[in-house]
């Protein structure tokens, strides 16, 4: 029997003059958009998987400065479970030239209108969910996460 386990991932709501970063991929199911987000990787903090996650698909460097929100989220289609650590943070730099993680098409900043109107190409409902308590001030500090080695 095959145990089960929760995809464990980051994500980064990026806000710069009214415009939200998302990145347009390509996924078995067409052209999606959501936050520059991916899985944890091995022996990797969440903060430094954000960081590596922004970079990879956007080009940016950021430093996290709030935990968002943890967000729990049931695929039905093909029966997964996705567990998201949302971040917000400055924005530092942008790479230009940088090439874009394997599958990401385009990073944009879009406004809150253009963000909704795409709803129906989201990566999944976590992208408004984790919008929506952006705009709503939701910001926990980054102390309540502790890795121990």
């Amino acid at each position: 029997m095959e145990r089960w386990k929760p995809h464990v991932t980051v994500a980064a709501v990026l806000e710069r003059e009214g415009r939200f970063l998302l990145v347009e991929e390509m996924t078995e199911t067409g052209i999606r958009f959501n936050q520059p987000a991916g899985h944890l990787e091995p022996g990797e903090s969440l903060l430094d998987a954000v960081v590596r996650e922004t970079f990879e698909e956007s080009s940016w460097h950021i430093v996290p400065d709030y935990l968002l929100g943890v967000y729990q989220w049931y695929q039905p289609d093909n029966q997964r479970t996705w567990l998201r650590f949302a971040f917000t943070g400055k924005l530092l730099t942008e790479v230009s030239g940088h090439e874009l993680d394997t599958g990401i098409v385009a990073a944009h900043w879009l406004t809150l209108d253009e963000v909704v109107a795409l709803s129906i190409q989201h990566r999944s409902p976590l992208v408004m969910a984790c919008i929506r308590d952006y705009l709503a001030g939701v910001r926990l500090p980054l102390e309540a996460l502790h890795d121990i080695d």
